[in-house]
């Protein structure tokens, strides 16, 4: 009878350990599909945050490229007006460099 009830207690620690094992295998396994989900929902949420950057960066862009274009515009009208300045008033430059050089006077240093 006592014989009986050792094994009948080896077979319950067997059973148990056996259940032990399939939990850890269980624990195991759900651990490594809970983390591959987290990895397909950050890799979701990335790719949705990207869209959603290059959407926005679009719509600002294309006033960055209007303010740039018009910034483009004046700076032309500006250097426009200086090309047309010096169109202007290079004959009299010229005339007086030229009147500086050839007609020199020359004027005796100052000694201090």
């Amino acid at each position: 009878m006592n014989s009986a009830g050792i094994q009948t207690l080896l077979d319950a620690e067997r059973e148990a350990s056996k259940i032990v094992q399939k939990a850890r295998e269980f624990r195991t396994k759900r651990v490594k599909e809970a983390r591959d989900e987290a990895k397909k929902e950050i890799a979701n949420y990335k790719s949705q945050k990207e869209e959603e950057f290059k959407k926005f960066e679009a719509e600002h862009s294309q006033g960055n490229q209007q303010a740039e274009d018009e910034a483009n515009k004046e700076a032309e009208k500006q250097i426009q007006g200086i090309k047309e300045a010096g169109k202007k008033s290079q004959a009299g430059v010229v005339k007086n460099l030229l009147a500086a050089v050839l007609e020199a006077k020359p004027q005796p240093a100052m000694r201090a």
